[in-house]
């Protein structure tokens, strides 16, 4: 039944062959199961946000079970229904913007943005069905898409040296070093941060698979006799299932036609619509899924499993759901048919069984301040943000520096982002200035009808916004 149904001699792969590269890709993006609800949970203990005073404990554990399901139920679609080995789970960088930038930056309550968050994803069913995605991947240069993509990198890298313990804010510079002689209880979390990117690093060297997931299990293992890492989730905590009450189905769709929420739901939109789109060109190139025109068969069915994806993570309680290109992984080992991404959504379900383990890792490093609100550092899932940030810089390399009518925009967006704290204002600092530096270069021509809308979303936005 699994022969006729994936093909399996006709892509020259077997059973054996599929299940270890489905769990190999496994291995290589389980780090989403710690980090997911790390970020989504750390607004709780931010004084100001709109989620202060959430129970935590209850809130983490539901995120991790609805990251695991939706994960699974988009990979499993990509598997059986698009029939190729990618997997797909929340996002990096699509979350710290929900968390970080909408919740805490704008003051928004995270109902009303898992609300933004199931817009797009019906939307982008909606574009799926239509080809629409396709014309916006045509529209946008390949110089802004490497740039959002390498902007979202150094975000993520930042936010990883913030949950480090290496910076912290500043009123006269903004961002500093943090001083671990002033600050001596910083000194511990750092220490294992440093240890965590060290072994990555090393396993990564060695293609190790799964290297993310082995450096982070090992340092939380070390982080125990450091005093950094608690085991007492393990004797309190009851071992079943967390409860999905806490963020199942808790829309609220008040205001989301505010000028706001509109940029939130299109940045959410184009963020996963770029990520999703150049993960499938990139496992396509890899596995010589490519037809003699350079097009990928059954493009649409995958892009289909990526918006449903979306829309069941945001009815369970998680932020947008993306094609990972850790899959890649998973090809290298032999990975060809749907089969390799079944097994994939089988070891995401096997993994909601571990959750006490999983708020041991990712629960975070609480350090007093006297007179003021704790601060909550991720000593053992931060380095796992550092690598990928530096994962995701790649793709600088495809940036035309050469031609200033290029690298301006994308630098604009590369350094607009983690410097705004922000990527629907570093990606519209490029969108806006791409069609200009163009028409002022009298090269109008070279951008597309598509992407002057978008500079006029984005600069009306910014109009109304002031």
């Amino acid at each position: 039944m699994l022969e006729r149904f994936f093909k399996l001699k006709e892509n020259k792969t077997d059973i054996r062959t599929e299940v270890i590269a489905g769990i190999t890709t496994f291995l290589t993006m389980a780090y989403i199961i710690f980090v997911q609800p790390a970020i989504l949970s750390a607004p709780i203990n931010i004084p100001g946000s709109p989620m202060e005073g959430m129970d935590y404990q209850s809130f983490f554990g539901s995120v991790m079970v609805a990251t695991c399901i939706s994960a699974a139920i988009a990979t499993l679609m990509m598997g059986l229904y698009a029939r190729y080995p990618i997997a797909l789970a929340s996002g990096m960088g699509l979350n710290a913007f929900f968390a970080f930038t909408v919740v805490v930056g704008m003051g928004i309550s995270w109902n009303v943005v898992m609300g933004a968050v199931l817009v797009s994803g019906v939307v982008f069913i909606i574009l799926s069905f239509f080809k629409v995605r396709q014309l916006v991947l045509d529209a946008i240069p390949v110089s802004l898409k490497s740039a959002i993509a390498a902007g979202i990198g150094l975000f993520i890298a930042f936010i990883g040296m913030q949950h480090a313990g290496l910076l912290h804010s500043d009123p006269n510079t903004m961002v500093a070093m943090t001083n671990f002689g002033a600050n001596p209880e910083y000194l511990k979390p750092f220490l294992l941060s440093v240890i965590g990117i060290v072994l990555i690093s090393i396993l990564m060297a060695q293609k190790v698979k799964g290297a993310v997931l082995w450096g982070m299990l090992i340092s939380a293992v070390i982080g125990i006799p450091m005093g950094v890492v608690s085991t007492d989730i393990l004797k309190e905590a009851v071992w079943r299932v967390p409860s999905l009450e806490p963020t199942f189905f808790k829309f609220d769709f008040h205001g989301l036609m505010g000028v706001g929420l509109v940029s939130v739901i299109v940045v959410f939109l184009l963020t996963d619509m770029f990520d999703t789109i150049g993960t499938l060109i990139g496992i396509a190139q890899r596995a010589n899924f490519l037809d003699e025109k350079g097009r990928m068969p059954r493009a649409g069915k995958a892009l289909l499993s990526d918006a449903v994806g979306t829309t069941v993570g945001a009815m369970l309680g998680t932020s947008t759901v993306t094609s990972y290109i850790e899959s890649a992984a998973g090809v290298e080992a032999g990975g060809r048919t749907g089969l390799t991404s079944v097994v994939t959504a089988i070891c995401f379900i096997l993994a909601i069984f571990i959750s006490p383990v999983v708020m041991m890792i990712g629960g975070g490093y609480m350090i007093p301040i006297e007179g003021g609100a704790p601060v909550f550092l991720y000593p053992v899932t931060a380095p796992v943000l550092v690598i990928v940030g530096i994962l995701m810089a790649k793709s600088l390399i495809y940036i035309n520096w050469d031609d200033i009518t290029e690298s301006l925009p994308a630098f604009m967006i590369l350094m607009g982002i983690p410097l705004t704290f922000s990527i629907s204002d570093g990606l519209a600092l490029g969108l806006i200035s791409f069609p200009i530096v163009k028409v002022l270069c009298g090269r109008q021509k070279e951008v597309s009808w598509l992407v002057y809308l978008l500079a006029v979303v984005f600069l009306v936005r910014w109009i109304l916004m002031v």
